[in-house]
């Protein structure tokens, strides 16, 4: 155990000492939290430049309405009052008249308009929209432009053209607009958590307002931290240990250790490593969040819990990697085995969405409960607002922990078999031998 402490010591300095190790530091929150930190900063900035927007409009009357709406709206809404200040660009609607021996090529001249940055958009009213029949090609309204995704100009053009159509609808029945101005209010329904009972004082409560943002951010965070500690500290021992090998180092240290000392040296050196730069960016955060009084999105409950599987995942992945990186002769066995072997790490990546969507859903369970997923799926699962049944985790953990000793026995069989060996391929058969073989 002492040898096993001196190497992990060893790990631990030749880690943390290098520049390389104080620049992830400093730049993985950065890398984290870069996207939020540009949004805040962009949020406030509003493109002022005029919008020019044409119009092809086959009601003969919409068009003229948008037209002037948009005139009304450049004179009233543009200056924010208090400050005098813009705050949002000018909209110019052009009424063009349809071609009918062409509307093709009248389309094509318009969208070539549109990458030249003539206009903004154009927009198609068809002619019988006011009273529709579902699927024709008159009921419809298209808009035109480069970013099909929703933006102001579109949305403000269909809450206009949408408003006026409601009011002719209205007429035609014989009813005054004023009479049903209730019809047509909309009421969202808000998203709030649940209320909950102080534990410090006993008293209750009342639910908050929650939102997607945090709903994601949470899991997000912890999940990516996690993610990024294997790939500090355990993925590179894969590396290493070749490095090792095939410098002929691990021969001379074989001659006053174990295998086994010395492969579970190096993972609890990348473990300390690992427990070091999560619990630096777990405290600020903590501190950071308190400060900005943003501390009740802190999910207090599930940090231990974050640890407890950071530990196991490292230990297991760690294990996995050391014995794999034993196997290999040269950098290119390395690289040939590396994808393969971070598959189990890649996997949550990918699944991460559906599962923080519905925590509760029978894949988001079955996955969680997987071992070589859980330590991720399951704190996701655990650190968004659904409360998970208490006996997942507990099996979780008991399944990782289980996982985590089958791979110290296997790593430590591969990596006793491999350390000092040269020329042999890493193929998978001879694996398998090797590890039942020891």
């Amino acid at each position: 155990m002492n040898k096993t402490l001196i190497i992990a010591k060893r790990e631990y300095r030749a880690a943390v000492r290098t520049k390389g190790f104080l620049i992830t530091l400093l730049l993985l929150p950065v890398f984290m939290g870069g996207s939020l930190i540009v949004f805040a900063i962009t949020k406030d900035k509003v493109d002022l430049s005029a919008k020019h927007i044409a119009v092809i409009d086959h009601t003969g009357f919409l068009g003229q309405h948008l037209s002037e709406k948009a005139e009304i709206r450049n004179q009233v809404e543009l200056m924010d009052t208090a400050t005098g200040e813009q705050k949002s660009p000018a909209y110019h609607i052009q009424l063009v008249r349809f071609d009918t021996l062409d509307p093709s090529g009248q389309k094509l001249r318009l969208s070539e308009r549109i990458r030249k940055k003539e206009i903004e958009a154009f927009v198609e009213i068809g002619a019988d929209v006011v009273h529709p029949m579902p699927g024709a090609e008159g009921s419809r309204i298209l808009y035109f432009s480069e970013n099909t995704l929703a933006n102001e100009p579109r949305n403000w053009i269909g809450y206009i053209l949408n408003e006026k159509i409601r009011e002719i609808r209205v007429r035609d029945l014989g009813i005054q607009p004023e009479q049903v101005r209730d019809l047509f209010y909309w009421v969202n329904l808000e998203g709030m958590g649940l209320a909950k009972v102080d534990t410090k004082t006993g008293e209750i409560l009342e639910a908050r307002r929650s939102n997607e943002f945090e709903t994601i951010f949470v899991p997000y965070i912890l999940m990516f931290l996690m993610f990024m500690s294997l790939m500090m500290s355990a993925v590179p021992l894969l590396n290493a240990v070749m490095e090792e090998k095939s410098e002929r180092i691990a021969e001379v240290l074989m001659g006053s250790l174990s295998p086994t000392q010395f492969m579970m040296g190096k993972v609890i050196g990348g473990l300390a490593v690992s427990l070091t730069t999560t619990g630096i960016y777990i405290i600020g955060a903590v501190l950071t969040l308190r400060y900005l009084d943003l501390g009740q999105i802190i999910p207090y409950d599930v940090l231990p819990w974050f640890f407890v599987y950071l530990l196991l995942n490292i230990i297991m992945v760690g294990c996995v990697m050391a014995a794999l990186g034993s196997t290999c002769n040269d950098s290119k066995d390395a690289q040939a085995i590396q994808f393969p072997a971070m598959l189990p790490l890649i996997i949550p990546m990918f699944v991460m969405m559906p599962v923080i969507q519905n925590p509760m859903g029978n894949f988001a369970t079955v996955m969680s409960l997987i071992p070589p997923f859980t330590p991720m799926l399951m704190l996701v699962r655990q650190a968004t607002q659904v409360t998970i049944p208490i006996w997942q985790p507990v099996l979780g953990l008991v399944g990782v922990f289980l996982f985590t000793l089958l791979s110290v026995w296997a790593g430590g069989r591969i990596f006793r078999s491999f350390i000092i060996l040269h020329g042999k391929r890493p193929r998978f058969g001879v694996l398998v031998k090797q590890l039942f073989k020891g």
